[in-house]
C-alpha cells in the first residue's frame, strides 16, 4: 500500500514513521524541498496544493489511500475539493476540522453535551489563559494575572487577525487521547501524559497504563466518544485536557493526524493509528491495544549542552533519518552525524516498567555526555502562574 502524504512538516513526519512501521510505502509532497518528512519518505515531490492542483491530483492518483498532514484551511479545501472523484479513501474529514479549528466552535459544543471545560472569562477570574480561536498548539497563547497583562494578550490576538477564547487557567497533568470515528460511531484508544517546556510547547509524551486512575481513564475515553460522535467524526482526532484537583478539563480537539501522541501510543501498545485509520476507511472494526508497556517519547536539542526542547524547536531538524539503538535508546528520529556540533533528536523508548524506561532515558544521556563531550543537561518547564 502507498500512503500519499501532503506536508512535509513535523505531522507529515509522524505520517511517514507510522506508516513505516506499518509497512506502507509513501509520497510525500510538500512545496518545501526541505521539508523534513521528505528525507524519511520513500519519495517526495515539491509541488503547492493551491498552484500545482492539477500535478498533486496526478500524483495523489496513484497512491491508495491519501493523508492531509497541514493545518492551512484554504489548503485542505483544495485537497478536498482534489479527491472528489478519486475512488481513494481520503484520510480527512473537512466538517469536522472545520470545528476543531475554531476554539470558539468547538467550546460551543462540547458545553452543550456536558464535557467539563475550564470556566469562561469573567467567571473564571484571574489567573486566566488567553488563546486565539483558530490557531494550534502553543501559538499566541498567554497565561495572564492582571487586566494589564490581558490588554497586552488580546492586542496580540488582535493583531494576529484572530478572535480570543479567554478561560479559567488550569493546573495539573497534561494529558492527550486519541478517537477515530467513521462517521456514525467512535473509538478512543489510549491517554498519554503530555510534558511542556518552558514555552508551553510539548517536549515529551508519557504514555503508560497508570496516567490517570481507572475511573478518570474510562471517563476520559468516553468524552472522546462523546465529542466524537456529537460533531460526526469521520476522522483521527486528539482531544487534549488537564486532570486537575476537581478533575478533568478538556482544552480542545482537533481533528487531524496529530504529532507526537500517536507514536508514543505505538511503542507501548503496539497500535499504529494510522494502520487503524486505513482501516477504519475501509470499514473493519477497530482494534484495542493488546498489551501495556510503557514509553516515552522527547526532543532533544544538542549544543554546547543537551537540553530537552519543544517540538518547535525540534521542528527546525535539518535531514532527518530514523536510527535504531541511538545511543543507547531504541530509537531516533535525528540529524546527527559523527561530529556534528549542533543536532536534534526526537528519542524513543519503552519498557515493562516507568523503572525500566527511565534507566535507558539516562543511559542515552549518559552516552550523549561522554561521546559528545557535553558537559550540562538542560531540561525546562513551564513557569508557575
Amino acid at each position: 500500500m502507498r500512503i500519499g502524504i501532503v506536508g512535509g512538516a513535523l505531522q507529515g513526519m509522524e505520517a511517514v514513521y507510522l506508516s513505516r512501521k506499518a509497512g506502507f510505502e509513501t509520497t510525500v509532497i510538500d512545496r518545501r524541498e526541505s521539508a523534513p518528512a521528505t528525507r524519511l519518505a520513500d519519495s517526495f515531490e515539491i509541488m503547492d496544493v493551491l498552484t500545482d492542483k492539477e500535478r498533486v491530483r496526478k500524483a495523489l492518483s496513484d497512491c491508495d489511500a491519501v493523508l492531509p498532514a497541514f493545518e492551512e484551511l484554504d489548503g485542505l479545501i483544495a485537497l478536498d475539493e482534489m479527491m472528489n472523484g478519486l475512488e481513494i479513501p481520503f484520510l480527512f474529514d473537512l466538517a469536522s476540522y472545520r470545528t476543531s479549528c475554531s476554539k470558539e466552535r468547538s467550546n460551543a459544543i462540547m458545553g452543550e453535551i456536558g464535557v467539563p471545560i475550564p470556566k469562561p472569562w469573567p467567571e473564571c477570574g484571574f489567573p486566566a489563559i488567553v488563546k486565539p480561536s483558530s490557531q494550534s498548539g502553543s501559538i499566541g497563547v498567554s497565561a495572564v494575572n492582571n487586566e494589564a497583562e490581558m490588554d497586552g494578550a488580546l492586542d496580540s490576538i488582535s493583531k494576529m487577525g484572530d478572535v480570543p477564547v479567554v478561560q479559567e487557567f488550569v493546573s495539573g497533568k497534561s494529558v492527550s487521547i486519541e478517537v477515530i470515528g467513521n462517521g456514525t460511531s467512535s473509538v478512543s484508544y489510549v491517554t498519554t501524559e503530555v510534558m511542556l517546556d518552558e514555552n508551553y510547547d510539548c517536549k515529551q509524551v508519557v504514555c503508560e497504563p497508570n496516567v490517570l486512575p481507572k475511573e478518570d481513564s474510562e471517563y476520559f475515553a468516553q468524552i472522546g466518544e462523546d465529542i466524537a460522535n456529537a460533531i460526526g467524526l469521520n476522522a483521527l482526532m486528539d482531544v487534549e485536557a488537564v486532570f486537575t484537583r476537581k478533575g478533568l478539563r478538556v482544552l480542545e480537539i482537533d481533528a487531524r493526524i496529530p504529532s507526537q501522541t500517536p507514536a508514543a501510543v505505538y511503542a507501548a501498545t503496539g497500535v499504529n493509528l494510522l494502520k487503524e485509520w486505513v482501516s477504519i476507511s475501509s470499514g473493519k472494526e477497530p482494534r484495542r491495544p493488546d498489551r501495556g508497556l510503557c514509553a516515552v517519547y522527547e526532543h532533544y536539542v544538542v549544543d554546547n549542552r543537551i537540553s530537552t526542547c519543544g517540538e518547535k524547536e525540534f521542528g527546525r531538524i535539518e535531514e532527518p533519518q530514523l536510527v535504531d539503538r541511538f545511543f543507547g535508546a531504541d530509537e531516533a528520529i535525528t540529524d546527527y552525524v559523527p561530529g556534528s556540533q549542533t543536532w536534534r533528536a526526537t528519542v524513543m523508548n519503552s519498557g515493562r516498567t516507568p523503572a525500566d524506561v527511565l534507566e535507558k532515558r539516562k543511559r542515552f544521556l549518559a552516552n550523549v555526555m561522554e561521546e559528545c563531550d557535553v558537559h550540562e543537561y538542560m531540561d525546562r518547564s513551564p513557569r508557575m502562574v
